[in-house]
């Protein structure tokens, strides 16, 4: 039987993304997201209005995707709940995001020099796709709060480990992406890390013991 319970978040699940992009000022930002999808050699992105990551696009134009995999869940939480933004929007403030200026540094992460565009890689992450934003639109409507963002892959970066010898493919039993669903981390189909951000968002989930 089905139920129409009027669900308030679709999350049914996305890989989690790590979004590095440029400030004004030349400094790196870092953001987790998972509301994305590929086509080919695109991307689509959707980005909140209100975040940094989202002005640095619009100005900008191009951006790094590195995706974790399900082991590097712990450095992508903490990152939850921060923003590039020294004024935290009040909306936000209200959720517990803070103001963090070292992305990178405050998940335990390191930068990697991209060969394409002007930020940079995340190297611990398996896969790194260089990406130029080519189209940006207005996503929600009347009441628009977010943006849907086309980016253009430029270069691909993959653990060699990863990939099946002697092709240009990535081998699905290998590669296990963190999967954000429903605000909280699985990996292999199990969850594997408790979220920050499923508090900031008030889920009534079960939490899982914490990883070490």
């Amino acid at each position: 039987m089905h139920v129409v319970p009027g669900i308030k978040v679709l999350y049914f699940g996305t890989p989690v993304v790590l979004v590095s992009s440029l400030n004004e000022d030349g400094t790196v930002n870092l953001a987790p997201m998972s509301s994305a999808w590929w086509l080919g050699q695109s991307c689509m992105l959707g980005l909140g209005n209100s975040a940094r990551t989202t002005e640095n696009l619009l100005r900008d134009g191009e951006c790094v995707l590195s995706l974790p995999s399900a082991a590097m869940a712990g450095a992508v939480d903490r990152l939850a709940l921060t923003t590039g933004r020294p004024d935290v929007p009040e909306r936000k403030a209200a959720q517990g995001y803070r103001y963090e200026p070292d992305k990178f540094g405050a998940a335990g992460l390191t930068e990697q020099a991209s060969e394409l565009v002007g930020a940079p890689r995340v190297a611990e992450c398996p896969v790194q796709l260089e990406c130029r934003v080519v189209a940006a639109h207005p996503f929600g409507g009347t009441d628009t709060r977010a943006t849907a963002f086309e980016v253009r892959v430029l270069r691909t970066h993959v653990e060699e480990e990863l990939v099946i010898p002697g092709t240009r493919y990535v081998d699905p039993a290998g590669w296990d992406p963190l999967i954000m669903k429903f605000c909280e981390f699985f990996g292999g189909g199990q969850q594997v890390h408790p979220s920050r951000l499923a508090g900031g968002w008030a889920m009534p989930h079960r939490r899982p013991p914490a990883s070490v």
